[in-house]
């Protein structure tokens, strides 16, 4: 299975120019997290699957309580908080930097990660 966040707008310090180092930005985060949710769906239990809620919390923390120079620290400090949970197999992360450059939307970075399995 897979759960899908869609466009999560966080405001942090990110950028590597002085004056991006005093104000915050906004960023956008979209993940998909592939995961074995068949458990969950015959239990029907929220302790079998990966509890959405939560990861947007720990993603939400640790974007807002910390400075970056770059969104690629961003996207993988995502990614292996996505890939914490136990039921967590593979993370694909994006993390956009809207006005980043002129004439552009935004600038964007992807992390694609799978689970190590010991």
């Amino acid at each position: 299975m897979i759960v899908t966040i869609k466009n999560l707008r966080l405001r942090t310090i990110v950028g590597i120019y002085d004056w991006e180092k005093t104000t915050e930005q906004e960023i956008t985060i979209n993940l998909r997290l592939t995961f074995d949710g068949e458990k969950a769906a015959a239990t029907d239990d929220i302790k079998e699957t990966i509890d959405y809620k939560s990861l947007r919390h720990q993603i939400m923390a640790n974007v807002e309580n910390k400075d970056f120079n770059l969104v690629e620290r961003i996207a993988s400090e995502t990614a292996n908080i996505a890939l914490s949970s136990p039921l967590a197999q593979k993370v694909w992360v994006e993390v956009e930097k809207p006005g980043a450059l002129r004439l552009t939307d935004s600038v964007s970075i992807i992390v694609e990660r799978t689970k190590e399995l010991r």
